[in-house]
Formats: structure tokens, C-alpha cells, sequence
């Protein structure tokens, strides 16, 4: 009995990294300028994946406007446009994050370092929405609950 309840706390526990980690957001670096000064010259960073040039940047241009630039404006249309793009965005190895931003600045006219300025909500970075249930994407901590669910049933059946 004792080593089935020690498997139930490991299942919880597997259970709980899940929900933690479930959680999507935008990383203050992706918001920081990565120029090719120092190390970085040796270091050369893949193309994105993501088309960023040809998006629809009008959720951004119509809510963000000058000279006043809202905060509230500005930083809903930022999350609204590139949390889909979250995974992405994060991954530093890629030219995502400044690709996008080359681009909003591009057909927005914003002072540079606009929005890395004003959108900032914890050290984690822009906090993204969870998917909607059209989205149904089956993530890594989806599947890790999934299966811990799945085990759990199992051991209390047998």
C-alpha cells in the first residue's frame, strides 16, 4: 500500500508542473534589441520560420496612434497580434522577435523601443491568453496531465 500511495504523489506532483508550466507569455527578451555587437558576431541567429511581413499589422496600427500612444491601447494590440506567435517570439536562437518588431515599427512609425518601454507585466514578460477551444492545440503540459490523469485511472483500478 505504501509504494501506491508514494506513485499517487508522484502523479500529483507531475500534475501540478503541469498546470504550472501551462501557462503562455511573451519573454522580456524578445523585446530587447539583439544587435551583432561582441560575441554575438560568431554567433548567427536562424531565419524565423514565421512570415512576419506578410501579416495584418492593423489590430496594431488602428489601436496604437501617436503622439500619445496609450498604454492600454498599445500593449492589448501587442498581446492581441504576437501571443499567437509566443513560441517563437521566446526562441532566441531564431530572428523572430526582431524580424516582427522591424515590421511593426515598419508600418506603424513607432519610436523605437516603444513597446519595450510600455508593455511590461511581471519578469516573465506579456502574459498571453490560454487558446481559445478552436484553438485545441495539444501541448506538452496537455499531454504530461493527460497521461498522469491516464495512469492515475489505472492504478485505482487494479
Amino acid at each position: 500500500m505504501g509504494l501506491k500511495q508514494s506513485f499517487m504523489y508522484l502523479i500529483f506532483i507531475f500534475l501540478l508542473a503541469g498546470f504550472a508550466s501551462s501557462s503562455t507569455h511573451i519573454s522580456n527578451g524578445a523585446f530587447e534589441s539583439h544587435g551583432t555587437a561582441g560575441r554575438n558576431l560568431l554567433q548567427a541567429k536562424k531565419a524565423c520560420p514565421e512570415d512576419f511581413e506578410h501579416k495584418n499589422y492593423t489590430i496594431l496600427t488602428s489601436m496604437c496612434k501617436g503622439p500619445q500612444y496609450p498604454i492600454k491601447g498599445c500593449c492589448g494590440a501587442l498581446k492581441e497580434f504576437a501571443c499567437p506567435f509566443a513560441d517563437k517570439l521566446n526562441d532566441l536562437s531564431t530572428d523572430c522577435a526582431s524580424t516582427m518588431f522591424s515590421y511593426i515599427n515598419l508600418y506603424g512609425k513607432y519610436p523605437p523601443g516603444l513597446f519595450a518601454n510600455m508593455c511590461r507585466e511581471g519578469k516573465e514578460g506579456l502574459e498571453c491568453p490560454e487558446p481559445t477551444a478552436s484553438g485545441l492545440a495539444v501541448t506538452k503540459p496537455t499531454l504530461l496531465l493527460l497521461t498522469s490523469g491516464f495512469l492515475v485511472l489505472l492504478f485505482q483500478l487494479f
